[in-house]
């Protein structure tokens, strides 16, 4: 199935006191290349997150934006350093001592200093954690390929429309280069008749000319090699996902097959004929940049 490298994908999940947001959005781009944004107390799942998006995707550059939200009570506790307040008293006292100070040390003053009281955020249980980012994370996912998928199947519907209409064009330019080298022969004769005038005409000269002529401009191989990649293109687009890269070096082949009949055109039909072929084929290159 073709998918394209560009998608959508978001899942909101609400697991118990937690919310999971997961929104993931994708273009093309040579490997696959994937950002993502989440919460610090998250970041230990990366990898995680990482391995289970390579089962969804294989190109492409994703950027993924994971916001977490936790509505319990006891997210945060707090701790009391008594050995610490301890200290901090001492030396309130010694200064007392050695500067005559009065000493006006309330409660509410040691707990100004730093670190007697410190707030530490309460410890997840990191199975349940994972639980309810893996059914956001599938469900973004999931979504993210369907998007993929149905773009995918426009693109290949576009592309087999565009080469059957390279095939009339292939046969227009095969069907025609038989009559170039008849009337090169014609116009070929009607100058030396003209040149000689009474003359006899040397007919294995003619034929002769008329060979290297025909040699010169002759597609046939061309022809076929580019009726062969249509085909193989066709086909390639029917297998599995995964095909991109085969199909840009199939087209890079019929690009330059079609630049050879091209530059081997003697006829302004044949030329026309070219110049519209590669026109397609430059359109489905565009077209297979965006395929997976």
């Amino acid at each position: 199935m073709i998918k394209s490298m560009t998608g959508f994908g978001r899942c909101e999940v609400m697991s118990g006191p937690r919310k999971f947001t997961v929104e993931l959005k994708s273009v093309n781009h040579r490997y696959l290349d994937v950002n993502i944004r989440m919460p610090k107390k998250l970041n230990f799942f990366e990898a995680s997150i990482r391995s289970l998006l390579k089962q969804y995707a294989g190109r492409g550059k994703i950027d993924v934006f994971i916001t977490y939200e936790d509505t319990s009570e006891n997210q945060v506790s707090l701790n009391y350093n008594a050995f610490l307040a301890a200290e901090y008293l001492r030396y309130f006292r010694q200064m007392e001592d050695e500067f005559g100070l009065e000493n006006d040390v309330r409660v509410s003053t040691l707990l100004r200093c730093p670190e007697v009281i410190t707030m530490e955020e309460q410890s997840e249980d990191e199975e349940e954690l994972w639980s309810g980012l893996k059914e956001a994370l599938e469900g973004a996912f999931g979504q993210f390929v369907e998007t993929r998928t149905t773009e995918g199947e426009n693109l290949k519907r576009d592309i087999m429309d565009k080469l059957g209409g390279m095939e009339k064009v292939v046969a227009v330019i095969e069907e025609h280069s038989p009559e170039i080298v008849a009337v090169y022969r014609e116009k070929l004769e009607a100058k030396v008749g003209e040149l000689l005038k009474d003359t006899q005409i040397d007919e294995s000269r003619i034929a002769a000319e008329v060979i290297i002529f025909a040699d010169k401009i002759c597609t046939d191989e061309e022809v076929v090699r580019l009726k062969s990649h249509i085909s193989h293109m066709r086909s390639t687009l029917g297998e599995a996902e995964g095909v991109g890269r085969k199909l840009d070096f199939i087209a890079q082949e019929m690009n330059r097959e079609a630049n050879t009949i091209l530059s081997k055109a003697n006829d302004l039909e044949v030329s026309n004929c070219a110049i519209n072929l590669k026109t397609e084929i430059e359109k489905v290159r565009e077209q297979i940049q965006n395929i997976e």
